[in-house]
């Protein structure tokens, strides 16, 4: 068992003597909720579908519609533009980049908490740290948010862009193009991808992190006035769900593989593919800050670093506060630990 699974437990152990108590019964009629997916299925959807077809929701007085997205941006546009959803998932990083633009959206829960986007490379490559893509042939996708860090992520390294070539693809054709060796390294959503290439050219990465660019990624995100509107059901769904993500983590990937494909019949989805995005996703957990603190839980000192990495790439004003872009208030400790706590 890994240090983090044993702090997970720990922290779950000590909740659960809390009392459970749901502020609203089911007998006054299940709260509904509309929620929208950052992308179509993937292993970061593991914990909303598993809630959903366990009846978790359901059983905290919810009833939560679930659609897939096409995107973080449209996701995060979708929800920020209109009340017809209720909460999104997805990076959290575009979350306060549009939020600098005047959406008044925050997030309520994270879940990889330092940035997912990395360098994907082959496992036998030669390269092995940011000095040794001198020379080398790297994909990325001019409108995804690697982009505007090249430069940063280089010069960790000793390089510049012109020391590399960097080739422009959409997702597909970058996807394709590292498939048949044209690249030699691309840029892309680390634990979407590596599973997803690993049958035909197993890869390892370089995080974005690595070069001291961290953001946090992956988590749930609300209007502020859907917040205030629905403050009760809400906590109860990112209670939920923060429940869910450490029942998952706690050895029961499969049964988050097997919700996906339940939720989602007509997707014809590799089930060992789900299970490789899963147990990548969860390793993308844990940040120093958040390390001991419950699934979801986001942390200041996170947030303070993601605007400062976030302004150097001028993608934010340096006066907007990590405190204005999201909430920890949307927990609630029992309902957590008795998700969390569930037995299989």
């Amino acid at each position: 068992m890994t240090p983090a699974l044993l702090r997970r437990r720990s922290v779950t152990a000590g909740l659960l003597a809390a009392p459970f108590v749901i502020s609203r019964t089911r007998a006054q009629g299940a709260e509904k909720l509309r929620v929208r997916l950052d992308w179509t299925p993937w292993g970061a959807h593991a914990a909303i579908h598993l809630a959903a077809v366990k009846g978790w929701y359901r059983d905290a007085g919810l009833d939560v519609t679930v659609d897939d997205g096409n995107g973080t941006n449209q996701t995060v546009q979708i929800v920020g533009g209109g009340d017809d959803v209720d909460v999104g998932h997805a990076a959290l990083s575009s979350v306060i980049i549009a939020r600098a633009k005047g959406l008044t959206i925050r997030g309520v829960a994270s879940y990889v908490r330092s940035s997912d986007i990395g360098l994907m490379i082959p496992i036998d490559s030669d390269i092995h740290g940011i000095k040794d893509l001198r020379g080398k042939k790297i994909g990325h996708t001019a409108s995804s948010l690697e982009t505007p860090f090249l430069g940063e992520f280089l010069k960790a390294g000793g390089l510049t862009r012109a020391d590399v070539e960097l080739v422009n693809l959409d997702g597909a054709a970058k996807l394709a193009a590292y498939l048949s060796g044209t690249l030699d390294g691309a840029f892309s959503s680390i634990p979407f991808f590596v599973p997803v290439v690993a049958p035909q050219r197993p890869s390892r990465s370089i995080m974005l992190a690595d070069a001291g660019l961290r953001m946090p990624s992956y988590g749930l995100f609300a209007r502020d006035s859907t917040i205030a509107a629905k403050k009760s059901a809400l906590t109860r769904f990112v209670s939920v769900t923060d429940g869910a993500w450490a029942y998952v983590a706690a050895g029961h990937q499969n049964e988050g593989v097997s919700a996906i494909q339940t939720a989602r019949p007509n997707a014809k989805l590799s089930g060992s593919g789900m299970l490789g995005q899963v147990n990548s996703f969860i390793s993308f957990f844990p940040s120093d800050a958040t390390k001991d603190a419950p699934d979801g839980m986001m942390a200041s000192a996170d947030w303070t670093e993601a605007l400062a990495t976030l302004a150097r790439a001028q993608l934010v004003p340096k006066a907007l506060a990590a405190n204005d872009c999201y909430t920890n208030d949307l927990f609630d400790a029992a309902l957590y630990a008795r998700t969390a706590g569930t037995k299989a």
